[in-house]
């Protein structure tokens, strides 16, 4: 497959040298035509400009060609001050580097003041060229919201939740130390002789993982990795297209079993367990979600046909339903796809988003409301019992972020979501608190502002800024981390060993960055990897962390002190350091 490129004679000129904090790898991870339609080779008008991440209108009706992103990625809107403030890579730079690989061919077209750039759109993934990975060399430096603004989250309903499952409300909230908690529990004054959830949570907030314990490399980029329900089994997916497995029982972490996986462009993009731990799902670029055996004799890979109408079609984003018979995917031509497995058949589809479809999730346990996020800078919300495939509509939606989503997880209780963004923040989401149509047009009109290119750019100074969109119905923003260079995923931390307090994620920068959900504060980075992390997974009930990163390892974080001071015994609430920053919300109150 290969599409033109047009542009003047003197754009192919000899270049600078290629800038190395970026990487051509990332172009893969996404479809380089900029419609939905293929593009025809003989045809100038689908002619396209390098770096542009914009979207035509497809002819279904989910999309409306007044609303597509042709101006994302062109460098008319930017100003020549802008231009030199920010230091982007320019259309030389990324040209020579094309060159030089051989990625890219030049020939006549076009007249005699032009030349057709034709590049082949490959799924290999035998591209080792480190010179735009994404390192640890990187001019971006996440910027920490030293003053998060708490105002909407202290007067929610939230926060009493997260202090009632971390043991700060009721009668036994009383700043008791480790010491002082042990003892009423021999003394048999905790409730059922034992610690509360409430406790426990509590307790286990002093033993966050800070130390790496277990290494994993790869020849390749590691993409996705998490643990099965129970925690027992945790899954990897690689770009050289393997999959590993991991026995995690009895506080173990050991590799037992690689399967190849099935039909994969260039990488596996998702990877999940179904909720009884007995099979895992994956996907890629290809029109099939994969689901294969993880015990018994011989490896079995069943593909569930979703009928794209793409010719180049990836799911970017699978979830499985907690009763294990549904598959929900996002996928790059805008849709939602829900997949039944007792049924082997797709079930719906929904013209979602008026861009590829980065993240999806289901609400609760019911699988009734799907959550999805877009490069559209949207999170919808679907209510699958009022909705009809014919003419889909949203029960809400949720604006607020200035450009495109990489990743949603739902808190699991059919009120909550978090989304991270290309705009460098996570946001907190109560879909009580929907968006009206001031804050989905001011979402839009951010992101057709945007002109710069994530995958190999580096983050424009003024989306440092710390500004609020008007309409925005977000709870809080968390900002601190990088999403650079590929989907970058956030998560709640689990419910049982935190109370789900934290918010964790991936950064460009080779960190795990875990937040106070209530505070907005960074608690803890997790520093190591040599390049981004994408995927990061919490045990649901141990201390640990995993993360994989595009420097081809995962790694295995615990806690691990080898002396004990009186203050880590203590409550960290009563710490003198702990100095709880001032609240911006007049009249809130403190825990």
């Amino acid at each position: 497959m290969t599409l033109p490129l047009y542009l003047p004679l003197e754009a192919a000129a000899a270049p600078k040298h290629v800038n190395k904090a970026s990487h051509c790898d990332c172009w893969r991870e996404r479809s380089l035509h900029t419609g939905r339609e293929p593009l025809d080779p003989a045809a100038p008008d689908n002619a396209i400009s390098m770096g542009s991440r914009s979207s035509s209108s497809a002819s279904s009706g989910g999309r409306d060609p007044q609303d597509s992103w042709s101006q994302r990625g062109s460098g008319l809107l930017r100003s020549e001050e802008e231009e030199e403030e920010d230091e982007d890579v320019d259309l030389a730079q990324v040209l020579a580097y094309l060159l030089r690989r051989g990625q890219v061919r030049l020939v006549q077209g076009g007249g005699a003041s032009s030349v057709q750039m034709v590049q082949t759109l490959s799924d290999s993934d035998d591209d080792n060229d480190s010179a735009w990975e994404g390192r640890l060399g990187d001019r971006y430096n996440p910027p920490v919201d030293a003053a998060p603004d708490t105002c909407d989250v202290e007067k929610n309903e939230i926060k009493t939740q997260i202090q009632l499952a971390i043991g700060m409300l009721g009668s036994r909230q009383a700043a008791y130390s480790i010491p002082r908690l042990l003892r009423q529990r021999e003394w048999g004054l905790c409730h059922s002789s034992s610690f509360s959830p409430g406790e426990r949570s509590r307790v286990m907030s002093h033993f966050l993982p800070n130390h790496l314990a277990l290494t994993d490399s790869y020849s390749q980029k590691a993409f996705c990795g998490v643990y099965s329900q129970d925690g027992q089994l945790f899954v990897s997916a690689c770009q050289d297209q393997t999959i590993r497995l991991y026995d995690c029982r009895y506080g173990g972490f050991r590799k037992f079993k690689s399967i190849q996986a099935r039909d994969v462009g260039w990488s596996v993009l998702d990877v999940t367990f179904t909720p009884d731990g007995g099979h895992f799902l994956y996907s890629s670029w290809s029109d099939y979600i994969h689901i294969c055996n993880i015990y018994g004799d011989g490896d079995i890979h069943t593909a569930l046909d979703l009928r794209p109408e793409e010719r180049r079609f990836a799911v970017f984003s699978l979830t499985v339903s907690s009763d294990g018979r549904e598959v929900l995917g996002g996928a790059n031509d805008g849709c939602l796809y829900v997949f039944d497995r007792e049924q082997n058949k797709r079930t719906l589809k929904i013209e979602s988003h008026e861009d590829d479809v980065n993240a999806v999730a289901f609400a609760d346990s019911s699988s009734h409301i799907l959550f999805s996020g877009g490069d559209d800078a949207i999170c919808k919300v679907w209510d699958r019992r009022t909705m009809r495939e014919d003419d889909p509509k949203p029960v809400g939606v949720l604006a607020g972020h200035q450009d495109g989503i990489t990743f949603i997880d739902s808190k699991g209780d059919a009120r909550y979501l978090i989304s991270n963004s290309k705009d460098q923040t996570i946001k907190l989401w109560d879909i009580r608190h929907l968006s009206g149509r001031e804050g989905l047009e001011a979402s839009r009109q951010a992101v057709t502002q945007q002109n710069w290119d994530y995958r190999w750019q580096q983050v424009p100074k003024k989306a440092w800024r710390k500004t609020k969109l008007p309409g925005d119905s977000s709870l809080m923003t968390y900002r601190g981390h990088g999403v650079l260079h590929t989907l970058i995923r956030c998560r709640f931390s689990p419910p049982h060993s935190t109370g789900q307090r934290y918010i964790y994620s991936g950064c460009s920068t080779g960190k795990v960055v875990v937040y106070d959900l209530l505070s907005g504060h960074i608690i803890k980075k997790l520093t190591n990897h040599k390049a981004c992390v994408r995927d990061v997974s919490w045990h649901p009930y141990e201390e640990k962390i995993v993360s994989s990163s595009w420097d081809g390892s995962l790694r295995l974080w615990e806690y691990r002190q080898a002396e004990y001071y009186e203050d880590d015994l203590r409550d960290p609430e009563t710490l003198p350091s702990a100095g709880k920053a001032p609240s911006s919300c007049p009249g809130a109150s403190d825990p």
